[in-house]
């Protein structure tokens, strides 16, 4: 899956991204500021998001993430940490410690 762009809305970038299988829906966008919510995706969506998020956050210079999967049965958190824990650009990753519980990851990526 590729990703169709990457533009600048008031000076924060914002990413778009095709997803798959859904090809009636336009592309969504997702501003890169660090914070994902993979509450909209469905879970054969989730590793091309989270992959085309870091890159954005990369590009945008953005080192700390934060990933919300939700809580649910765990299946989500599973395959966003089975991602952080391939990913060669992620230097550290942990459950957020606050009011959000297990529903949030909080990533570090690597300095360039």
């Amino acid at each position: 899956m590729a990703i169709i762009g990457r533009w600048t809305l008031g000076g924060s970038p914002i990413l778009f991204v095709p997803v798959k299988d859904r090809e009636d829906m336009e592309p969504v966008e997702m501003p890169v500021d660090g914070v994902l919510d993979l509450h909209a995706f469905r879970p054969a969506e989730v590793k091309w998001v989270v992959l085309a998020y870091i890159e954005a956050c990369e590009e945008a210079g953005i080192r700390d993430l934060r990933i919300i999967h939700g809580k649910g049965m765990g299946v989500l958190r599973q395959q966003v940490h089975s991602l952080l824990n391939r990913h060669e650009r992620v230097k550290s990753y942990t459950i957020a410690p606050d009011a959000s519980g297990w529903g949030a990851t909080l990533v570090r990526l690597k300095s360039a």
